[in-house]
Parts: C-alpha cells; sequence; structure tokens
C-alpha cells in the first residue's frame, strides 16, 4: 500500500491512482526493452560498420527516446500536447527508417520470368 501511494504520488496529475502502477509497470518493462534492443543494434552496428545497421539503430534508439518522454510525461515533466507531438514525430521517423531499410534490402536481380526458367 505504501508503495502505491509512492507511486500516485510521482505521477502527473492526469493519471489516476488506480492506473498510476501498471503505467509504471509498463514504463520501466518498455525501457528494459528498448534500451536492450538499442544495445543489441549497436553492437550489431559495430560489427558491420554498414549505413543500414547504423539506421537500425538509430530506429531502435528512437524507441528509447519514445520511452524517456512517456518517462517525461508520466512525471509531469512533458506537457501532453508536446507528448503527442514527440510520440508521433518518433513513430513517422521510426516506420520511414524501417521501411526504407526494406525497401533498399529487396532482391537484387530481378526474379526469373518463364522464360528464364
Amino acid at each position: 500500500m505504501m508503495a502505491q501511494s509512492f507511486i500516485t504520488n510521482l505521477a502527473a496529475e492526469w493519471v489516476t491512482a488506480r492506473y498510476a502502477p501498471l503505467l509504471f509497470v509498463g514504463l520501466i518493462l518498455s525501457g528494459i526493452g528498448t534500451t536492450s534492443l538499442f544495445y543489441l543494434g549497436l553492437s550489431t552496428y559495430r560489427r558491420r560498420r554498414s549505413i543500414r545497421y547504423l539506421l537500425l539503430t538509430v530506429a531502435l534508439g528512437a524507441l528509447v527516446v519514445r520511452t524517456v518522454v512517456g518517462w517525461g510525461t508520466a512525471l509531469g515533466v512533458v506537457p501532453m500536447a508536446l507528448h503527442h507531438v514527440l510520440e508521433h514525430g518518433l513513430d513517422c521517423l521510426i516506420a520511414a527508417t524501417v521501411l526504407y531499410l526494406v525497401f533498399r534490402s529487396g532482391p537484387t536481380q530481378p526474379a526469373p520470368t518463364r522464360d528464364d526458367k
């Protein structure tokens, strides 16, 4: 009960006491997951040293930034309007980066036709 009171006191005024623990557990898990993925991507980039792996690492880093923005919003540091602009901007950056990487890693040779077989 004391932990829930502490968590509720940390939360921004828009966070209800009922959902504050769930929000913070989600943010903790998100932070662990996105940071782990970022370091894995960074490790892969350091091994491969290619622009594709760098871009993938940037996209994973943007996931970490999203989590930081989420923490800032939950703690009342980042206003909700700014939160939405930042989150959707980061979503766009991540999606565009991943789509670019998928597009660029397509087949390098044309697919065989019936006449080629």
